[in-house]
């Protein structure tokens, strides 16, 4: 059993709980590391756990019929997904890959469900968590109808800089081009480009290793970047 200490600083959503909530919780959770490269789940196959990104970084994706990958979100340290399958209690509908070396933290479903069933402040936190994946998602959809390769790559660092799903995050983002491109739907560089343009407008600053948002107000309204002719 993990500590309280350790509990909270890896699982936001635990430090809303009651004391005998977070005791489930902290009997509930277990720690795993992911070589870079290795599948945490796969498509089509049942895996119970809630998952949380304690470091690292995961690419939940799922392949076409045609083999086409489509990545639907990058989840870095402080993010917590898959709460709809523990949920609905049914096979993954996507693949979930470890792009770096990464640590874990799982909860069983056995936990989450008690959570769940007796939790206010567990349920006020996935309500929230819900919502913004609806919104997540219905961006997606607009991106492939309208959204320039700018505003996929603005749009794909907006759900990782999201308050919401990442509320401890600070405001460097540790990725690679080619991993924004990987999450934007572009190659790498595309992504190159529109970062370059990101930072002439000033939204963020490139860095060695990562890249730092500098206005993130900007970086979530971003559409295109007709949007931000004008803007020092």
């Amino acid at each position: 059993m993990i500590d309280k200490d350790r509990l909270h600083r890896i699982a936001v959503w635990s430090r809303e709980l009651r004391a005998d909530e977070q005791e489930r919780a902290r009997s509930g959770i277990t720690e795993r590391r992911y070589p870079r490269g290795s599948s945490v789940c796969e498509m089509g196959k049942v895996f119970d756990p809630w998952i949380g990104v304690v470091d690292g970084l995961i690419s939940v994706r799922s392949l076409s019929a045609e083999g086409k990958e489509i990545a639907f979100a990058g989840v870095h340290a402080g993010g917590w997904f898959g709460e709809g399958s523990v949920l609905k209690d049914e096979p993954r509908r996507y693949e979930a890959i470890a792009l770096r070396d990464s640590h874990l933290a799982l909860l069983d479903r056995r936990t989450f469900m008690w959570l769940f069933e007796h939790s206010a402040a567990f349920n006020r936190f996935l309500v929230e968590q819900l919502n913004e994946r609806l919104g997540h998602f219905m961006a997606l959809l607009e991106n492939d109808r309208k959204l320039d390769s700018t505003a996929r790559v603005a749009r794909a660092l907006a759900l990782m800089m999201n308050p919401v799903l990442y509320p401890d995050a600070d405001r460097r983002l540790l990725i690679t081009q080619e991993e924004v491109g990987t999450f934007a739907g572009v190659s790498r560089p595309t992504a190159n480009q529109a970062l370059r343009e990101l930072e002439k407008r000033g939204i963020l600053r490139r860095e060695y290793g990562g890249l730092t948002i500098l206005k993130p107000d900007l970086l979530q309204a971003f559409e295109t970047v007709d949007a931000l002719k004008g803007v020092a």
